[in-house]
């Protein structure tokens, strides 16, 4: 296996371009872990608390699937602190033959990828307006980004951390929020270039203003945006969760993939 990934690798991503697109930007950064054979199995792991990605192709045989949880074994990934990005057939045999060694690994979330090439107006009207975050903006958004992963219980960092990215999308003008009437922040957003296409995240509302449709809003305004800038605009969603599933499909999200994460 090498450490190092190439255009071999970009290209065995494409064949699953929504799902993994999230990993073909972090294998193209600095990671602590990345191994590839170049043509049946990508891992890479970029560090906690992010989880742990392995690209397999659509029906893989067992001893493909065998070999990478042998390498998650080795990589120590199986110590109950480590969790993984992976299709649902491998996802399938790593709890099989986790138990085999009598560990307990299951299903914690399923993940679909969505994307939006023609985005539709919301019908619903509602107060308030689209506002590109600035420095003034950042100690607000640094709870935003708090009470995003502490709810999804996910990617959980310091705040110190967090600051630094909301620093950074401030820069890069990639962070938006919601103002309603009174002028308050009640919903946040971001995007990142994937290549041709660029993925949505950070969508939360605050407990007190959800079902009033600013996120709905909120992500149609940043879709039209990323669209705007050449992009093809994409993002995952917690396939459980029904009704942020409808507001994305009501603006014109078309269900592409479907992943999960086990741990």
């Amino acid at each position: 296996m090498d450490t190092s990934a190439d255009e071999r690798d970009y290209k065995l991503l494409d064949q699953d371009k929504y799902t993994f697109s999230v990993m073909s930007r972090i294998i193209r950064g600095d990671l602590e872990l990345c191994l590839t054979d170049h043509e049946k199995l990508i891992i890479c792991f970029s560090g906690q608390p992010y989880p742990v990605w392995i690209w397999t192709p659509d029906g893989a045989i067992e001893e493909d699937m065998e070999r990478a949880y042998q390498i998650a074994k080795e990589n120590s990934f199986l110590d109950g602190e480590h969790h993984f990005n992976i299709k649902y057939e491998l996802a399938e045999y790593f709890i099989k033959r986790a138990a085999e060694d009598g560990l307990d690994l299951k299903i914690t979330t399923n993940l679909f990828a969505y994307d939006c090439p023609d985005p539709i107006a919301p019908v619903s009207v509602i107060d308030g307006e689209l506002h590109q975050c600035t420095d003034e903006d950042v100690d607000v958004l640094v709870e935003f980004f708090d009470m995003f992963h502490t709810e999804l219980n996910i990617d959980q960092e310091s705040r110190e951390q967090y600051r630094l990215y909301v620093e950074d999308g401030i820069k890069t003008g990639s962070l938006y929020t919601w103002k309603n009437g009174d002028g308050k922040i009640v919903a946040s957003c971001n995007w990142h270039p994937v290549q041709e296409m660029a993925s949505i995240g950070l969508v939360y509302t605050l407990k007190e203003f959800r079902r009033k449709h600013y996120a709905e809003h909120l992500v149609y305004e940043v879709t039209k945006i990323v669209q705007d800038s050449g992009y093809l605009p994409m993002l995952y969603t917690d396939a459980d969760y029904v009704a942020s599933n409808k507001c994305y499909e009501k603006i014109g999200y078309i269900l592409r993939g479907k992943l999960c994460t086990i741990g």
